[in-house]
């Protein structure tokens, strides 16, 4: 009935001098959406658009930095003493110097940095409540993760587990013949209905109007989804394949109570009387 696909793309585009990667490329994309979209939210609630363009040069740089720091304390901690300039540089030195582009990257790490950077975004450019921007980035954040699996998958990389099936993909670029799960996709697909559940609580409710309910929602959804999808991906760490819970896991169910914890406190809040 199923007929297993046969997956073994370019890397990139060959532009001469360089070689644009797809990983790169779904980067771009998910950031330059986020903007588009962050610029609508702001044209629609009387925003200043130089705030904006600050918001763009936060996001990144905390996006980034939280990433590439979560992958390696949470899955390669031993960079740190092995080759620690390959943790803040796109080049490995060990055990030839290699440029490697910013490869391993944390969601989770990311989660944190984007919060931090938020909370500095919030202090020293809009003076709201950390709150008003978390619940205004939840919906070019989640389209953002769209791409940003695309390009895992596009890499063959982060794959899920053998399907024992002619159901699935075969990345034959991990030298391989049988057929795995298509994990990218099913969380890139997961998070693209996240961000329409978003979109329609944003504008077509009031809830916008309540601090931290969206985000709330959106960071209880969001690793719940990553959580379920765990189960088809092959771990991460190898060491860690017979645990109850591989590494994804424990790391998203913290964030599931932070997200819970979130709502609940922002509803009592407003029933108080507090809004954005």
């Amino acid at each position: 009935m199923f007929q297993a696909i046969q997956w073994d793309p370019s890397l990139g585009i060959d532009l001469g001098i360089l070689t644009l990667r797809y990983y790169s490329l779904m980067f771009l994309i998910a950031f330059a959406s986020g903007f588009y979209i962050s610029k609508r939210i702001f044209i629609h609630e009387g925003i200043s658009l130089e705030k904006l363009d600050k918001l763009l040069i936060y996001t990144i740089i905390s996006t980034l930095a939280g990433a590439r720091l979560g992958h390696v304390i949470f899955y390669q901690p031993e960079l740190f003493l092995e080759d620690p300039l390959s943790v803040f540089l796109p080049v490995s030195f060990v055990p030839n110097i290699e440029f490697t582009g910013f490869r391993g990257l944390a969601s989770h790490g990311a989660a944190i940095g984007i919060a931090i950077g938020m909370y500095f975004y919030s202090k020293n450019v809009t003076k709201k409540s950390i709150f008003w921007i978390l619940d205004r980035i939840t919906i070019p954040v989640a389209l953002g993760a769209v791409f940003v699996r695309i390009g895992n998958f596009l890499n063959s990389e982060i794959v899920g587990k053998a399907t024992n099936s002619d159901f699935g993909v075969v990345f034959v670029q991990l030298g391989e013949s049988f057929p795995r799960h298509p994990a990218q996709l099913y969380e890139s697909v997961s998070y693209l209905i996240l961000f329409g559940i978003l979109s329609l609580l944003f504008w077509k409710t009031n809830l916008k109007q309540k601090k931290g309910v969206l985000f709330g929602i959106f960071f209880t959804l969001l690793w719940t989804i990553r959580f379920l999808v765990e189960y088809v991906k092959e771990p991460q760490v190898a060491e860690r394949a017979d645990w109850l819970f591989n590494t994804g896991q424990l790391l998203s169910i913290p964030m599931i109570l932070i997200g819970l914890g979130i709502i609940y406190f922002s509803n009592q809040k407003s029933q108080n009387g507090e809004v954005a």
